[in-house]
């Protein structure tokens, strides 16, 4: 057993339904915090919890690189290692090898490329992400592909499609003969809400995250549609993909530099061929607007780091439209950055103290900015559940 995923409630084209992961329920539409690596920036793991989130993501790149996935593995896997006790989804890396431009090399058999922190040479295959993957434990792992840039040729997009395509099967032929060694098949329970490797003991009366819900459960594998924007593309991708068979189906390789109103006509356009009894994961999206639109076209779950992203640079989302706090405005404002915002930051300050905060540098400024938009993000899904 991996993943089951239920519809409860459908509304046009928006639907809502429950994710049943090894580590516990996630509501759809969900959106996903980004923790780049294995930390949301500068958000512990309770205030993320205090806000509702209930799923997290991974990047396999990050943790491959740092602090590589020999010592999750052996500390017991990601959800242990940075004690968070709800569901965790990790991505291939292929979108952040895709990013390396010139530092890599891309082949039938995998990615060559360099890295960002020490020039050092890896190379990553749709073998190497999964045995990664499985060794992070996350309860959602993703298919390896090429991520096409934009804009493309037809034969560059068509020749990147085939490769995934390719690639894809090999992941889902590795995923199938090692999805039992997760770390967390390991452990065993110490109480209602914890858990230990087997044989070791909790150090210092530090409590785990908790055991899987579904003892016998493993990850789930999603495959990755792409095809550029090109439609038929996408169509022929998602109906080949779909052959293959995965627990859920994401949409990949947008928000690449296109047009926003291409990425909603791609989007829209390529929901048609997913099957609606599994989940649908739109990848790297994107405003509270876009996140809420895509919503109610039927995608089920999203990330973006824009929410943090912004967050370090004073721009917060409101019910109002966007603020920058850094503005000279708002020096003296004793309003809550929100009236409409129960999140702690509205309940408690002001708009001139964290000006202040980001005009003194202070790192606390990214820590309460990051809460609130959090907190608007996870708020603006919630209300579009209820809506559902």
């Amino acid at each position: 057993m991996s993943l089951r995923f239920e519809i409860s409630k459908l509304s046009g084209t928006a639907r809502r339904g429950t994710l049943h992961t090894p580590h516990g329920p996630v509501e759809t539409p969900v959106f996903m915090p980004v923790g780049t690596q294995a930390t949301v920036k500068g958000v512990p793991q309770d205030v993320l919890e205090g806000l509702g989130v209930q799923i997290l993501l991974g990047n396999t790149y990050h943790l491959y690189l740092r602090p590589g996935v020999d010592l999750v593995r052996k500390l017991g896997g990601l959800h242990l290692f940075m004690s968070w006790p709800r569901a965790i989804l990790t991505d291939s890396g292929g979108f952040q090898v895709f990013s390396l431009s010139d530092l890599r090399k891309v082949s039938e058999e995998g990615v060559t490329f360099r890295s960002h922190l020490d020039g050092s040479s890896h190379f990553l295959s749709p073998e190497k992400s999964m045995e990664v993957q499985i060794g992070l434990g996350a309860d959602i792992i993703m298919a390896f592909d090429e991520c096409t840039e934009y804009p493309a040729e037809p034969k560059r997009i068509r020749d990147s499609m085939e490769m995934t395509l390719r690639w894809a099967e090999r992941c889902k032929k590795y995923f199938e003969e090692h999805k039992s060694e997760v770390p967390w098949q390991s452990h065993v329970h110490v109480g209602p809400d914890a858990l230990v490797r087997a044989g070791e003991h909790n150090s210092g009366g530090r409590v785990g995250a908790p055991a899987p819900t579904c003892p016998n459960s493993t990850q789930a594998l999603f495959g990755i549609i792409q095809g550029g924007m090109d439609r038929a593309l996408r169509k022929e991708s998602a109906e080949r993909t779909l052959e293959i068979g995965f627990d859920g189906y994401a949409i990949g390789g947008l928000s690449v530099g296109e047009p926003r109103a291409l990425t909603r006509e791609i989007v829209e356009s390529t929901l048609e061929y997913l099957p609606e009894d599994k989940p649908r994961y739109l990848m790297g999206v994107g405003t509270p607007e876009e996140i809420a639109e895509y919503a109610k076209l039927g995608v089920d779950m999203m990330d973006c780091v824009l929410p943090t992203r912004a967050a370090r640079h004073g721009l917060l989302f409101t019910s109002e439209g966007k603020i920058s706090i850094k503005q000279a405005r708002y020096a003296s404002d004793q309003s809550p950055v929100d009236a409409n915002c129960t999140c702690r930051v509205c309940q408690r300050y002001s708009r001139a103290y964290l000006r202040h905060l980001y005009a003194a540098n202070e790192l606390l400024a990214q820590v309460l900015n990051s809460v609130h938009n959090l907190s608007y993000y996870l708020d603006t899904m919630r209300r579009l559940r209820h809506s559902i």
